[in-house]
């Protein structure tokens, strides 16, 4: 039997887009984890996402429960140093993510004029992939 696909009935819903990675301070963990196979430190994603102790230590927690990211915690000089690494799903549910907000720029850049009154115009649909 041969199946067809159907047109989305919201196709500007962009359903794709994970609720948990949306939040701006966890977009900006999970960036950071994507370009270091090896986990960054707790000082390190503090500064790389402009985040207080409290901020990072609850947005890993979220990462961290939704299996996002794996956290680990070493003693290194009398101090455990707490290292986040990102996950296989982790990194898939991010890569799948950034699908998603690529089709969103695609749709916003295919505004093509603007009318009279100064307003833009699009098209109906979305653009195509």
């Amino acid at each position: 039997m041969k199946t067809t696909k159907s047109k989305p009935t919201a196709p500007f819903a962009y359903e794709g887009l994970d609720r948990v990675i949306h939040e701006r301070a966890r977009l900006s963990i999970l960036t950071s984890l994507i370009t270091r196979s090896d986990g960054l430190s707790f000082i390190e994603l503090k500064q790389l996402c402009g985040l207080t102790d409290g901020n990072l230590a609850r947005h890993l927690q979220v990462l961290e429960e939704d299996g996002m990211l794996r956290i680990s915690k070493e003693g290194k000089s009398g101090r455990a140093q707490t290292t986040a690494r990102i996950t296989a799903s982790g990194r898939s549910r991010y890569l799948e993510y950034l699908t998603i907000l690529e089709q969103v720029v695609r749709d916003a850049a295919s505004v093509n004029h603007e009318d009279p009154k100064g307003q833009f115009l699009r098209k109906l649909s979305p653009a195509k992939a």
